[in-house]
């Protein structure tokens, strides 16, 4: 991916207040990625890959990657 795409981990420790844990926002970015309401390109983690908490989709957190525009409109869209 080029040097402007974020990984969705990336994409959630944006999201996530300060000194708290990731995770729910990235199951948040997952469950959208899932319903088509956030696109990226999305890698799966196989059933006998999965490593950590599992998010919505089997998503690999660290292999999928968003565009920070998309990222912006789905906020924008959110917040609407």
């Amino acid at each position: 991916m080029n040097d402007k795409t974020m990984t969705l981990s990336e994409a959630a420790q944006l999201l996530a207040a300060p000194g708290s844990d990731p995770h729910e926002a990235e199951v948040l970015l997952a469950e959208a990625i899932e319903s088509g309401t956030l696109h990226a390109s999305v890698k799966r983690w196989a059933t006998e890959q999965w490593e950590g908490r599992l998010l919505p989709g089997n998503i690999n957190r660290r292999e999928t990657f968003i565009e920070p525009a998309e990222l912006q409109a789905w906020l924008a869209r959110r917040r609407s």
